[in-house]
């Protein structure tokens, strides 16, 4: 009993053996379906596990059973849809979908005999039973393979279940411990996210080289990285070298009657630096809360967006105890003054129709108002001298 305990596989230990698995079992599987069917098949490893429903989908199975010796035995498992497959290629299509509870005697000596050919060649890979009188360990090993039809690409689900106390697969021999520090150099690429502020439209449309952006979310002292569905919050020593005096002099102001109802809505404009580079050894530390000195990401440029949309990039400054952005390129295209203009400006008056006088049309001495109209263009009162008709 002792003997056969220690033979027992644990699926951990599987996962050390599937090297010797792979190597040893596909090819004469292969071999065996190769002389005995046809080479229009290919058989692939799917898993090696110790449960059945991990390999066996819905579909049925022929089981066939073949003893060891009076205590171990090995099972084959062809699905329905292999065995539909191998068929038609043997017999030549049978113009119905195949029943397992309606194989001929011929179909069914057919399987048997493929599955005593195969046990021929597989029981070659395993070790003697143990001297026991009574077997006590029925744990198996199962070998899911895939058995696809090269000519339809069409496949089906090949199982040998065999049981682990024969078994004496070889197990990948580890020489020392993995260096996990090797890691600890490698560059990940992340997203830095600087602050949010608030802008409104008008002042999105008109920012220039030069112009300062602070944004008041932001802290000296950290800011957000972001990986993929991964946020959390970076401490940092903050960089005086960054600091620039600001002379407030109140600036300018555009009072509210030269703001239309759209460019005054306020809007989100987020901060982030461009493809931030930090090793797996400065995420090791960002994740346990450690400040950080990443002084290299403060030569990286600096991209100003609004919903997700660049606008405009610079350099990162520090303002008073903000972070802020100097302006050096603007991306988004610039709203020409002339066009803010014309949106200020009243709709123009609507036009005579023909043969009307426009109610505005100023009394000018020796001028008729001619009918037909036209545009306001073919007026020009320059053309007539007043004084003379005076």
């Amino acid at each position: 009993m002792s003997t056969q305990s220690a033979n027992v596989v644990t699926t951990n230990e599987l996962s050390y053996q599937y090297d010797w698995y792979q190597k040893t079992f596909p090819p004469v599987v292969q071999e065996v379906f190769d002389d005995f069917f046809a080479e229009d098949f290919t058989f692939t490893l799917l898993g090696v596990c110790k449960n059945i429903n991990t390999l066996a989908d819905k579909d049925s199975y022929f089981v066939t059973k073949v003893k060891i010796d009076k205590q171990h035995d090995i099972f084959f498992r062809l699905s329905e849809t292999a065995i539909g497959l191998v068929l038609d290629k043997v017999l030549g299509k049978a113009g119905k979908k195949i029943d397992l509870n309606k194989l001929t005697e011929l179909e069914t000596k057919i399987i048997t005999t493929f599955n005593d050919c195969m046990y021929r060649s597989v029981v070659k890979f395993l070790k003697p039973a143990p001297p026991t009188l009574t077997r006590t360990n029925f744990d198996v090993v199962y070998l899911g393979f895939v058995l696809t039809d090269g000519s339809t690409g069409k496949s089906g689900r090949f199982v040998i279940t065999l049981p682990d106390v024969l078994v004496q697969p070889e197990e990948i021999q580890m020489s020392e411990s993995f260096p996990i520090d090797r890691f600890e150099k490698s560059t990940i690429s992340v997203s830095m996210e600087v602050g949010k502020t608030t802008f409104s439209l008008y002042d999105v449309k008109h920012l220039e080289v030069e112009d300062m952006v602070v944004f008041e979310s932001s802290n000296t002292d950290k800011m957000k990285l972001k990986f993929r569905d991964y946020e959390t919050d970076v401490l940092l020593k903050p960089n005086l070298s960054l600091v620039v005096p600001i002379d407030n002099d109140g600036g300018s102001e555009v009072s509210e009657k030269d703001i239309n109802i759209w460019d005054s809505i306020e809007v989100e404009m987020v901060a982030n630096f461009d493809a931030v580079d930090i090793t797996l050894g400065e995420l090791k530390k960002i994740q346990a809360g450690m400040v950080v000195d990443l002084t290299s990401i403060y030569q990286n440029r600096v991209t100003l967006t609004v919903e997700d949309k660049p606008i405009a990039s610079g350099e990162l400054v520090i303002v008073n105890d903000k972070y802020g952005v100097k302006i050096t390129e603007v991306l988004a295209p610039k709203a020409p003054e002339e066009t803010y203009l014309q949106q200020q400006a009243p709709a123009p008056a609507a036009q005579p129709a023909d043969g009307e006088i426009p109610a505005d049309m100023p009394d000018v001495p020796g001028v008729e108002a001619s009918a037909g109209g036209g545009d306001d263009e073919e007026f020009d009162y320059s053309d007539f001298d007043l004084e003379e008709d005076i």
